[in-house]
């Protein structure tokens, strides 16, 4: 197997699962070079992983340099994503780069056009497509097993402390790009619309309701229209419960994830009885479709690197990664206006670059503290 040489940029909590996923491959790939504003976070990273040595540096320019680097990890604030994967594209490297993919449409967009320049690799950190239970589901709507979707339930729910905003780059527009819709229920969001597309409009209703050093949201409830079929994405940054489900009601069985199936069918006077024989017939079906080896970001890294060797797309593709920014911006301008936003917005929307969503979105909060880093670095997936 050829070797990828791959370089982190940003050492933050997130970097571990990368560094992690590399090392799982083996001799497939190594870890060259480290970058980070913070010397000390990447001699901890070295120390903490016997990178040996590795290169780091402050600057990343400094790796755009190096033809010997061919992938590059961008691990950072999701104000950063956009420039440092444009220069490491049109500088010759593939990258993979943490969720969300930039904080607006504009940004996706010049993103994918480095890439289709470059004819380099672009692909957006989406782990949780990467577990059994989603597999799964994908292969059963692939295969019509479940007959057509009705109505689609969607729990995102996180619990973070109001220390968690004290951090310099989070809750603000400027350098985090959004609050919970963006940057947590984001992978709810992604694999909604790898399952069902995008909708054709949305409404959405936002608050920031305990987090007073945060200007963006903490909550957000938002309803999508489909042809024929609704969903409802619920997220929150308050839920102790921490709970990511997703539930759909289909025409032959209701399913969700964590796995779940009930099937019924109609007496005659049209309520229900249970249909046990269908429930055996999906849920054997479902049974002999495979697990997966690895999960999460260990295996969306496998891919990527296989669809670099192989000279393929990843199941992950940057389309994906700009599908899921163009529903969020529309959450935001749905909350911001109080109206039904229709689908696809267009460039001359006010919510399509980052400048436009600064100008109008809602403040809940002025942001009064700032660190620059935490005590406790360690983060939950």
């Amino acid at each position: 197997m050829q070797t990828l040489n791959v370089a982190i940029i940003g050492c933050g909590g997130i970097a571990k699962a990368h560094i992690e996923a590399y090392q799982l491959l083996g001799q497939g790939c190594v870890i060259r070079a480290l970058c980070d504003i913070y010397q000390q976070k990447m001699e901890s990273l070295k120390e903490h992983y016997l990178l040996g040595d590795v290169f780091m540096t402050e600057d990343y320019h400094q790796l755009l340099k190096d033809d010997d680097i061919q992938l590059v990890s961008v691990c950072l604030p999701p104000s950063l994503h956009c420039q440092i994967s444009v220069d490491c594209l049109l500088a010759g490297k593939h990258v993979l780069c943490e969720k969300p993919m930039a904080p607006s449409l504009s940004e996706c967009d010049l993103m994918m056009q480095a890439e289709q320049k470059s004819g380099k690799l672009l692909s957006i950190v989406a782990q949780n497509r990467f577990k059994t239970d989603a597999m799964r589901m994908k292969t059963l709507f692939e295969e019509g097993k479940l007959g057509k979707v009705l109505l689609a339930r969607v729990n995102s729910m996180w619990w973070r402390g109001t220390k968690y905003y004290d951090l310099w780059w989070r809750g603000t527009y400027e350098m985090e790009g959004g609050g919970c819709t963006l940057n947590h229920a984001v992978h709810q969001i992604d694999i909604l619309l790898w399952l069902l597309g995008m909708p054709k409009s949305v409404y959405s209703v936002m608050a920031n309701v305990g987090h007073p050093n945060s200007e963006v949201e903490d909550v957000s409830l938002s309803l999508l229209s489909y042809e024929g079929m609704l969903a409802q994405i619920d997220t929150s940054l308050v839920d102790h419960d921490e709970k990511q489900e997703f539930f759909f009601a289909c025409e032959k069985a209701s399913v969700g994830i964590p796995w779940m199936l009930k099937a019924c069918k109609q007496r005659p006077n049209g309520f229900l009885d249970p249909n046990p024989e269908q429930e055996e017939t999906l849920q054997s079906y479902v049974q002999s479709l495979p697990e997966l080896d690895t999960q999460r970001h260990a295996a969306q890294i496998e891919d990527v690197v296989h669809a670099i060797l192989q000279r393929k797309a990843p199941l992950v593709t940057s389309q994906d990664g700009r599908n899921a920014i163009e529903l969020i911006s529309a959450m935001y301008k749905s909350a911001t206006f109080a109206q039904n936003v229709m689908l696809p917005l267009q460039p001359d929307d006010p919510f399509y670059t980052q400048e436009g969503l600064q100008k109008y979105a809602i403040r809940y909060h002025k942001k009064q503290k700032s660190m620059e880093n935490l005590e406790d670095a360690e983060i939950t997936l």
